[in-house]
């Protein structure tokens, strides 16, 4: 709704150095407890204040840092610029460049279609390589192009498309093997899911490999000698039941076809577009594409269980991982602070509102607007001193963006608020920030430049 001690120090110093080190340990886990990935939610990127817009794409990591690459759907459909974040810890993403951007005409131009980029390293070249689907807006082209730069978030220079030998290509990914050979997974309508082998620059196509059946969106893992191939069904934007098959050699036999998540969850509302390792994490990363507001797609990324040759994986409101010790977590028991509770404090325009789907079917709508309305949480409870994701559930009836400054014990923090499935539904938010230990912290949400914030149902605030 719009207007919505020490003795004795020579024997006891080696044990009390063990008990620091392992007080120490035990902080950085209490630091990294409460950093959650929250499928679906809307994910506020630092640089922009936007959704992050990274759709199709992966994740590639460079020494200690992440980077996500993928498509701007900011506007629509049509190319607008291949984008490339950056995170350390995978949930607090900054956005870094522009990798391809929109030309005044040709392959890269108005109303083209430039989906799915993918990106794996060249040693041989220095160069990491892309590969994305180049198409017309009636999708008739069905070509696979080329790009390079010498850094992985840096400018690219597009070489190019084609159709790989002689095929079309759509819904594509890149597999590097660990002997340094690389493939294309390329999708032909007319054939099949294909496996080609790339050339040694990882240029152009050397040689057909393996073809499936109609399957599209592929990503492959490889678990020991074994192959895991991820995939799609053929139902357009629409999500499915995704499957999975596996082999020891690229060019089969490749065993059935299975399912990996829940039967009928249609993979969650999602389909696959990677399945990466995160220091031995294996981590399945999907898009919930919302095809009539592409703008509002989002992230389903959850842990992926691989067990000799089964995969299997189940859904999550919320979980934790560490990225650096290679571990993940389910998510953290929450306390629910409400918007409409008397303790709040409300100024300006903001007031309660009716949310049919909201807890306890209210919300506070009219923050921030001409009336400068704002919703104070005086007393938010935080057992420990620590950086934490906080899960804000709102109501946003409009089909755009709204904005909000939430200000947490006096630092500002601007937040995006996708249109949430309808007016009433609630959708997610993420807040990642500092919180004290005690009752003592303070969240306030008031007009980033002079809009009206989502209607605010409630907060679910770890406890640590």
């Amino acid at each position: 709704m719009k207007p919505s001690s020490w003795p004795n120090c020579e024997t006891k110093l080696p044990n009390m150095l063990s008990l620091v080190a392992l007080v120490a340990a035990l902080s950085i886990n209490v630091v990294s407890a409460t950093l959650q990935i929250i499928p679906g939610s809307t994910w506020t990127a630092k640089g922009t204040n936007q959704h992050v817009q990274a759709h199709g794409g992966e994740i590639i990591q460079v020494g200690s840092t992440y980077y996500l690459i993928g498509e701007n759907k900011l506007d629509g459909s049509s190319f607008q610029s291949i984008n490339c974040y950056s995170s350390t810890d995978l949930v607090q993403w900054t956005f870094v460049n522009k990798l391809l951007t929109l030309q005044p005409s040709g392959e890269l131009g108005p109303s083209r279609v430039v989906e799915r980029p993918h990106i794996i390293y060249n040693s041989a070249s220095s160069k990491y390589v892309m590969w994305l689907h180049i198409d017309s807006s009636s999708y008739g082209e069905a070509k696979a192009g080329v790009a390079t730069s010498s850094s992985v978030c840096g400018d690219y220079t597009y070489l190019g498309s084609s159709q790989p030998l002689g095929h079309q290509s759509r819904d594509i990914n890149l597999f590097k093997d660990t002997d340094g050979t690389a493939y294309l997974l390329t999708e032909d309508r007319a054939s099949g899911l294909r496996i080609d082998k790339l050339s040694s620059d990882y240029l152009s196509v050397a040689s057909e490999v393996y073809t499936f059946g109609s399957y599209e969106s592929p990503a492959i893992y490889k678990s020991g000698s074994t192959y895991f191939m991820f995939a799609s069904h053929l139902t357009g934007w629409d999500a499915n039941d995704n499957v999975y098959t596996t082999a020891t050699s690229l060019s089969g036999p490749w065993a059935a076809w299975k399912t990996f998540a829940d039967s009928g969850s249609n993979t969650y509302s999602s389909q696959t577009t990677a399945v990466v390792s995160i220091n031995g994490v294996v981590m399945y990363m999907g898009d919930r594409w919302v095809s009539s507001n592409l703008m509002r797609s989002t992230y389903v990324w959850l842990p992926l269980t691989i067990s000799g040759t089964t995969a299997s994986m189940s859904n999550r409101v919320n979980w934790v991982i560490n990225p650096s010790a290679g571990t993940w977590s389910g998510g953290p028991s929450e306390t629910s602070p409400e918007a409409e509770a008397s303790s709040n404090t409300l100024a300006g325009g903001a007031k309660v509102v009716t949310c049919s789907g909201c807890s306890g079917s209210k919300s506070i709508g009219y923050i921030g607007g001409s009336s400068g309305g704002t919703l104070t949480f005086p007393a938010i409870s935080s057992t420990s001193s620590t950086t934490t994701t906080i899960r804000i559930h709102y109501a946003n009836g409009d089909k755009s963006q709204r904005y909000g400054n939430v200000i947490v014990n006096g630092v500002s923090n601007i937040i995006a608020f996708l249109p949430s499935p309808d007016g009433n539904t609630p959708g997610t938010s993420v807040l990642t920030v500092p919180l004290n230990s005690g009752s003592g912290n303070v969240i306030k949400f008031e007009a980033y430049n002079g809009g009206y914030v989502a209607d605010i149902d409630r907060l679910m605030v770890p406890v640590s």
